[in-house]
């Protein structure tokens, strides 16, 4: 028996229970599975899926209901106001690393043709964000996963922003000249901590969110790497733990970097540390 939108989202909602955002979610599903827009969803509750697309719906619900992110089942996820691709190779776009983009934005000059550099780049979603802020600028992203830098390079390409360059490698190693900014949102969270077993984070790629027992590890070697290639006053920013703030400062100290600030997010966490290059070292 062929089975309505909104019969089918009814089920879906019973079957998502556990989960604050059933509704929704089940709503992003069921558009994805149309290749429609919710608002059709709600213009048309009485419309009858055929059955392929109706077993489509559910094995989703199932896989969203067994914890996989909605963002890899539909892979797809909204950074900046911008539409990514997203799979289980690259972390999931969170709206805590738009303030990274922010902090970025606030020293780069409008019409500015800075060269930046954005490591452990992922989907691309900070690159991206700051090429369509800053359109004469030429950015250059790395990854170490080949399946993260050909995530990056299609989205990229889809968005139209010639001026990302993606390359593979480890950190600076792809990299040739000086750069006015590097920025990264590298993997911070300590292999021991809890939380790498709840939600999302268990299906996200762990080598992009752990660098080992020590999380300050990939902090602590950006910042002595982009030492080599910043312009003196140039800038390096990073994402970290709502916790790693005074400690991620002392290691931009250490490798003496400048004018370190801290910037919280909207819950008030410190979450970015930016500072400036001084005289080469």
């Amino acid at each position: 028996m062929a089975l309505s939108i909104k019969n089918l989202l009814t089920l879906a909602r019973q079957k998502l229970s556990d989960s604050s955002s059933a509704r929704f979610d089940a709503e992003i599903l069921m558009a994805h599975v149309l290749e429609s827009k919710r608002s059709f969803l709600y213009a048309n509750p009485e419309f009858e899926l055929p059955a392929n697309r109706s077993e489509a719906f559910k094995k989703l619900v199932k896989q969203r209901a067994a914890g996989h992110p909605v963002a890899y089942l539909v892979e797809s996820s909204e950074f900046w106001s911008l539409p990514l691709k997203v799979n289980p190779s690259v972390l999931i776009p969170r709206p805590d690393t738009e303030r990274l983009v922010e902090a970025a934005l606030s020293k780069i000059p409008e019409s500015a043709d800075w060269r930046i550099a954005d490591l452990g780049t992922g989907s691309g979603a900070i690159a991206l964000a700051i090429a369509s802020e800053r359109p004469k600028c030429e950015i250059h992203a790395t990854d170490i996963s080949p399946a993260a830098i050909e995530v990056a390079r299609e989205n990229a390409r889809q968005l139209g922003f010639s001026q990302v360059q993606v390359h593979c490698g480890s950190w600076t190693e792809p990299l040739k000249g000086k750069f006015h900014l590097v920025v990264s949102n590298p993997p911070y969270i300590d292999a021991n901590d809890p939380h790498l077993d709840m939600g999302d984070l268990r299906f996200e790629p762990r080598s992009a969110l752990c660098p080992g027992t020590d999380g300050l590890a990939a902090i602590r070697e950006i910042s002595q790497l982009a030492q080599a290639i910043l312009v003196d006053g140039g800038w390096l920013m990073f994402e970290h733990g709502w916790e790693q703030g005074p400690a991620t400062r002392q290691i931009m100290q250490k490798a003496a970097y400048t004018r370190l600030e801290t910037l919280q997010d909207l819950q008030g966490h410190e979450r970015v540390t930016i500072g400036e290059k001084g005289l080469d070292v």
